[in-house]
């Protein structure tokens, strides 16, 4: 499992597996929000695999996916709605993390100034620079 910290109150990865749900949990993590649509990949775990094994460890799940349609504005409301109401720490996971940033990103648009959005990003190995006009116009 490839952890990336964001900031205190959430972490990206790629893609994970049942098994892992029992580690983040004792990592601290109490929510998790998989970011990937069922069916991307043949080995892929499904989102209902994912569920029970994490409801099994304790963890809140949210299936929030982000496919080739792209982001919309529920899935980011969806995504702060998450965020706002997790009682502690926040694990979301794709493919590569990029898509799980990208939403956790648009989410803090209008809460914390864009560059410091893209620095805490980048920090943990995602370039969010693109977005900069988005998350300056909230």
């Amino acid at each position: 499992m490839d952890l990336k910290r964001i900031n205190e109150h959430i972490s990206v990865s790629p893609q994970i597996n049942p098994v892992d749900l029992v580690a983040i949990k004792a990592a601290g993590f109490v929510t998790v929000i998989n970011n990937r649509p069922d069916g991307e990949s043949p080995d892929q775990p499904s989102s209902a695999q994912m569920q029970a094994a994490a409801e099994a460890a304790g963890l809140a799940y949210h299936y929030i996916p982000l496919g080739r349609d792209g982001v919309s504005p529920d899935m980011v409301a969806e995504t702060e709605a998450v965020l706002e109401g997790s009682n502690g720490p926040v694990f979301a996971y794709c493919r590569s993390g990029t898509r799980s940033t990208t939403l956790w990103a648009l989410s803090q648009a209008g809460k914390l100034p864009a560059q410091e959005i893209v620095s805490a990003a980048a920090h943990a190995g995602y370039d969010m620079s693109h977005l900069l006009g988005h998350l300056s116009q909230k």
